[in-house]
């Protein structure tokens, strides 16, 4: 006799089949995730690569008029002159010098503010301070290249440097460090933050105080992190782009004072891009070539901060 509570053959049956169809669905619904991430992350590759295609065919076509030795040695930068000339040395000089000041204004700052939150800050201080922080992301450009122009610049001549002239490297550079203070901070205190609460606390238990475990322990051990932070910070400081268009001026000048005006690559792109040039010509072509310029540059500093966090992270 079987037993009475043995379930019916056609309800196990029916029990398996459920539980077949919520898997199979469940299947389903994980590829269908799968596939919208790799799509999501495919469009961010794919506008990478068009980017790169449109700034390579339209800058070979620059170069198919101009030379690529004189682009690239050139000390005169005068596409929009009735007597053109071609050299990209001093777009470059003012996108390194404008780059160069905002670092010495970010690194230490946006350091020692990470240190501070992720080491010496009460918890609700950090959670009020670190937002408030990253709020000077939402500040648009346009607004911080005015107030360099309008503010920093005659506040450098009334104070420290009476004849800083009207437009100036120094200035927009002071600036777009400010504002990329935001970038270290965050990223550095969140790389800082994720150094195991056991290698402090083993630190602490030898007599460290917290100054020496912030600088020897957790710096050395985040320092992957911390060295991301400022490679992003000056790819930022490199495409900034309103401020130094506003306050370091458009005249192409090959020079690393700060003191002086000059045009960034950013720069001569906005301004070629909203004037009155014909499609087509070699000197709309030339923001093209500028571009690539730029990425170079861009694309270099990744790479070197690429090899720097792998190997500080073999030796930490």
């Amino acid at each position: 006799m079987p037993h009475s509570d043995a379930l019916p053959a056609d309800a196990v049956a029916s029990a398996v089949s459920e539980s077949l169809k919520h898997k199979r669905g469940r299947i389903l619904k994980e590829r269908f995730i799968e596939f919208l991430l790799m799509m999501a992350g495919l469009v961010a590759v794919f506008t990478t690569v068009a980017i790169t295609v449109i700034l390579v065919y339209e800058s070979l076509t620059f170069f198919r008029i101009v030379s690529v030795w004189e682009f690239l040695t050139g000390t005169v930068w005068t596409p929009l002159f009735a007597n053109p000339s071609y050299g990209i040395l001093p777009l470059i000089a003012g996108t390194l010098t404008v780059t160069f000041i905002a670092l010495i204004v970010a690194v230490p700052m946006g350091t020692i503010i990470a240190i501070y939150l992720s080491e010496f800050a009460p918890h609700r201080l950090r959670e009020v301070v670190k937002p408030a922080l990253e709020l000077i992301a939402a500040v648009p450009t346009i607004v911080f290249g005015y107030f360099a122009l309008l503010f920093v610049t005659p506040l450098l001549q009334a104070t420290i440097l009476p004849g800083l002239p009207g437009f100036n490297m120094l200035a927009p550079g002071i600036v777009v460090g400010v504002a990329t203070i935001p970038t270290i901070a965050s990223l550095a205190e969140d790389a800082m933050r994720s150094v195991p609460m056991s290698t402090r606390e083993g630190a602490y238990a030898v007599g460290s105080n917290k100054l020496q475990v912030a600088l020897r322990i957790v710096m050395p051990a985040a320092v992957s992190g911390v060295v991301a932070a400022y490679v992003l910070a000056a790819a930022r400081a490199i495409g900034e782009t309103m401020v130094v268009a506003i306050a370091a001026g458009q005249n192409a000048n090959f020079t690393f004072n700060p003191m002086e005006a000059a045009a960034t690559l950013t720069a001569y792109i906005a301004q070629v891009s909203l004037g009155d040039l014909e499609h087509g010509s070699v000197a709309y072509r030339s923001i093209f070539a500028a571009g690539l310029v730029l990425l170079v540059m861009t694309l270099i500093l990744n790479v070197a901060g690429h090899f720097l966090r792998r190997r500080f992270r073999k030796v930490y």
